[in-house]
């Protein structure tokens, strides 16, 4: 731990500087039914409709509809100029209120990606935490405060507005067959 002192004789703040590992979090009102939301949020199909800039294909595991509880897919895209395989695992499953993945293996050291729905005004608050921690020690830190956690927010808000656009519309039709 290093101690920063604070200018304008503010109180020294204390800043832990091991196992920092980037945290995103954000927040999405959808004007649609809570179980809707939750389910084109693990919706296989969807995800790569939010993803096709970046070519990504589910190709082993649930490949197509929806994941559940113990559940893995594994993703082929191109990031930053390179393909790579990442395979996530469903880890943590409360329809409709809650679930988390978690990287099985890829490019990350690891991954957790946490998907909160709570009822908000005949709508649905939906929360993202997404914690990472970059391979390649300080050379990964550096990338994350260079472009990684913009690139992986940018991701982030990309999915969310897909997810918003199909529940506030006709077009979840489309995904979700009842």
């Amino acid at each position: 731990m290093r101690t920063i002192p604070q200018r304008n004789h503010s109180p020294t703040v204390a800043i832990h500087t091991k196992n920092l590992m980037p945290k995103i979090e954000l927040r999405t009102e959808i004007n649609a039914d809570k179980e809707l939301v939750f389910d084109l949020s693990r919706s296989i199909d969807l995800h790569k409709i939010s993803t096709k800039h970046t070519n990504e294909t589910a190709i082993a595991g649930k490949t197509s509809g929806l994941i559940g509880l113990n559940e893995s897919v594994t993703w082929r895209a191109r990031h930053l100029g390179i393909y790579q395989n990442l395979t996530s695992k469903i880890m943590e499953f409360d329809r409709p209120n809650y679930f988390a993945d978690e990287m099985v293996s890829g490019a990350f050291k690891k991954f957790r990606h946490e998907h909160h729905f709570a009822d908000l005004n005949g709508g649905t608050l939906m929360t993202d935490f997404f914690d990472y921690e970059s391979p390649f020690g300080v050379v990964g830190k550096l990338a994350d405060k260079l472009f990684l956690k913009k690139y992986m927010i940018k991701l982030l808000n990309l999915r969310n507005r897909t997810v918003k656009e199909f529940a506030e519309s006709d077009r979840w039709k489309e995904i979700i067959n009842e």
